[in-house]
C-alpha cells in the first residue's frame, strides 16, 4: 500500500458518515432524573430518544439540575448532599463529591464558572468551582444565638449574585460574588415565618420567597434593594380554615405571563393570579386539587398545573389569555414535574408511578410519544442553560 493510499484511507475513516454519526448537539439534550434508583437518563428532545444512563448519583429524591454555559455538563443537586457532574456528551459521572448532610437544591453563577448549594444539614450555602467542584467558599446561614438555619430557595441573579432564603431566620439573603474569596452579603430579616421556596422573575427583576407559616409572600425588588423586603397578599386566606398540605408546592415553576404572576395556594384548590404592577390579587382561578407546579409555556399563553395527592394524575391547561380553563389531561399516574422545549412547541411530563415520561403536544394537546424511565422526577432541558433563575 502506497503512502498516499494509506493517507486516504485514514481520511476516509475520519471523515466517513459513521464517524460524524458519533457527533451530538448539547442544545438538543435534557436530563430525566430516575429518583429511586439514583440514577439519570439522558434524552434527545427532538428525536425523543434516550441515549444513556447515568448512575451512581445518590439520594435524588429533591433533586434538581443546572447546566453549564456550553451545555456540555449537568450539574445534579441530591437530597443526600451530593454535587454530581455529568458530562453529556461522553455519558458519565465527570467528578461527584458529598458536600453536606442534607442539600435541597442548588445554582450556577451568571458567568458560569460557580456552582453554589443550599444545605439544611448543616445550614448555609456552599460556592464550588464549576470546572473542578473544588471548594470556594463556605457560607454558613447563621442567626439568632449562633444557630443555623435551612436554607431554600437558592437562585442566581444579575450582576454576579445568588440570592435564597432561610426557613428557620425568615430571612433573605443576597451574596455578591464578583470575588468568591470575599463573598459580599446582604441579609434581609423579618421578612416572615417559615420561607419555604422562592421565584426568581424571568428578567431577574424580582425575587419572591413564599411563606408557609403565615398568609402572604415576601418580595425583594433586586433593581432596588435597599427598599428592603415588601409583604404582598398578606391578608390572603388569613381567617380560613387551614388544610392539610399533601405537597409543598414548587415556586421555581411559578409562571409570569405579561402583567401576571401565576401561583399555587398553599394547601388549596386555587392558582392565584397577581398584577405585578401593584401586587394585588386580581383573582383565584378555582382547580381540581392542591396545585405544586404552575408553569408557563415560553410565550407565556398557556400555564400549565399539576397537583398534590390524591389528584395527582391530572394535568390542567389554562389559558393566559382570559385566565379560562382549557383542557384537563390524564396523562397517568404520579405526574410530578414539566419541562416544556426551549421554544414551547412541546412540553415534557413525568409520571413517577407509571415508570413513563409523556410528551405533549402544547397547540394540539395531543399526546405526542411516551419514553420509559424508572420512577422519574424532575425533567430538565439544556435550554436552561441561558435563564436565569433556573
Amino acid at each position: 500500500m502506497t503512502e498516499t493510499t494509506l493517507c486516504l484511507l485514514i481520511l476516509t475513516c475520519l471523515f466517513s458518515p459513521a464517524s460524524f454519526a458519533e457527533l451530538r448537539a448539547t442544545g438538543d439534550l435534557g436530563v430525566v432524573i430516575e429518583r429511586e434508583s439514583g440514577s439519570a437518563i439522558i434524552v434527545n428532545t427532538t428525536r425523543h430518544k434516550t441515549l444513556a444512563k447515568v448512575e451512581g448519583l445518590g439520594d435524588l429524591s429533591h433533586a434538581s439540575v443546572v447546566f453549564s454555559r456550553d451545555q456540555r455538563y449537568a450539574y445534579v443537586f441530591g437530597r443526600d448532599g451530593g454535587l454530581s457532574k455529568i458530562d453529556l456528551l461522553q455519558d458519565k459521572v465527570e467528578k461527584r463529591i458529598v458536600q453536606a448532610g442534607n442539600s435541597i437544591g442548588g445554582a450556577i453563577s451568571q458567568d458560569g464558572k460557580l456552582i453554589a448549594v443550599s444545605n439544611y444539614t448543616p445550614g448555609g450555602v456552599k460556592i464550588f468551582s464549576a470546572d473542578t467542584l473544588e471548594p470556594v467558599a463556605d457560607i454558613p446561614a447563621r442567626y439568632a444565638d449562633g444557630k443555623l438555619s435551612k436554607v431554600v430557595g437558592l437562585t442566581d441573579a444579575p450582576g454576579q449574585r445568588f440570592v435564597f432564603s432561610l426557613w428557620d431566620a425568615g430571612e433573605i439573603w443576597t451574596v455578591d460574588v464578583k470575588n468568591p474569596q470575599k463573598p459580599v452579603i446582604q441579609k434581609y430579616p423579618n421578612i416572615g415565618k417559615e420561607p419555604y421556596d422562592a421565584l426568581m422573575a424571568p428578567d431577574g427583576h424580582y425575587y419572591i420567597a413564599g411563606l408557609f407559616g403565615e398568609p402572604g409572600l415576601a418580595l425583594l425588588d433586586l433593581w432596588q434593594p435597599e427598599q428592603g423586603v415588601k409583604r404582598i397578599l398578606p391578608d390572603y386566606g388569613k381567617h380560613d380554615e387551614k388544610l392539610p398540605v399533601y405537597k409543598m408546592p414548587h415556586l421555581e415553576g411559578w409562571a409570569v405571563a405579561g402583567d401576571y404572576l401565576l401561583a399555587p395556594a398553599i394547601g388549596r384548590h386555587e392558582v392565584l393570579v397577581i398584577d405585578k404592577k401593584s401586587w394585588q390579587l386580581v383573582k383565584a382561578i378555582p382547580v381540581p386539587g392542591q396545585p405544586v407546579f404552575v408553569m408557563a409555556r415560553p410565550d407565556a399563553r398557556q400555564v400549565w398545573v399539576n397537583f398534590a395527592f390524591p389528584d395527582n394524575n391530572q394535568l390542567l391547561v389554562i389559558d393566559t389569555k382570559d385566565m379560562s380553563l382549557t383542557k384537563l389531561l390524564t396523562p397517568g399516574k404520579g405526574v410530578l414535574h414539566m419541562e416544556f422545549t426551549p421554544r414551547g412547541e412541546q412540553v415534557w411530563v413525568a409520571l413517577r408511578d407509571d415508570n413513563q415520561v409523556v410528551v405533549y403536544d402544547t397547540a394540539t394537546l395531543e399526546e405526542v410519544s411516551r419514553l420509559p424511565a424508572q420512577k422519574p422526577n424532575g425533567i430538565f432541558f439544556t435550554g436552561r442553560a441561558h435563564r436565569i433563575g433556573l
